[in-house]
């Protein structure tokens, strides 16, 4: 999986370097949404060269490539990242706790709405989350 993520990057003009290569091993392996800091974790033990600020620099690339979904947490200054395999989906996102989970389906309909705006806007993409609270939370007391 690393080496067909790795192609499609090489694809696009992307280079790879060893703390890419790294970043994209830590999210395969962690398989959900998490922040930086959890890779960062993930990666300091076998890599302790490679710092936060790497971290960030390469989600930030293989977000603008399309390989990693980027949600954000409403109200907190928090990312939550993982890599974007399969079909373009979107996320529900609980306010509590920061669950992230797919919308397996996309409800946004592009054609649609670049006929309504017509030439006054060209639609190239679009990122959809949904905001409220997870079965847990609701049942937690506060």
């Amino acid at each position: 999986m690393t080496e067909e993520i790795i192609q499609k990057l090489r694809e696009r003009g992307c280079k790879i370097t060893p703390q890419r290569r790294i970043v994209i091993q830590s999210l395969l392996k962690l398989d959900k949404f998490i922040t930086a800091q959890e890779i960062y974790s993930d990666i300091k033990r076998d890599n302790p060269d490679v710092g936060l600020d790497t971290i960030y620099r390469n989600l930030n690339l293989l977000v603008g490539m399309g390989v990693v979904n980027q949600v954000n947490l409403p109200g907190k200054d928090i990312k939550l990242f993982k890599l974007a395999l399969g079909e373009h989906h979107h996320h529900f996102v609980c306010l509590g706790c920061g669950e992230a989970n797919c919308l397996n389906y996309c409800p946004v309909d592009e054609k649609g709405l670049q006929i309504e705006v017509g030439s006054e806007f060209q639609i190239v993409g679009h990122s959809f989350e949904l905001y409220g609270y997870c079965r847990k939370c609701m049942t937690t007391p506060k």
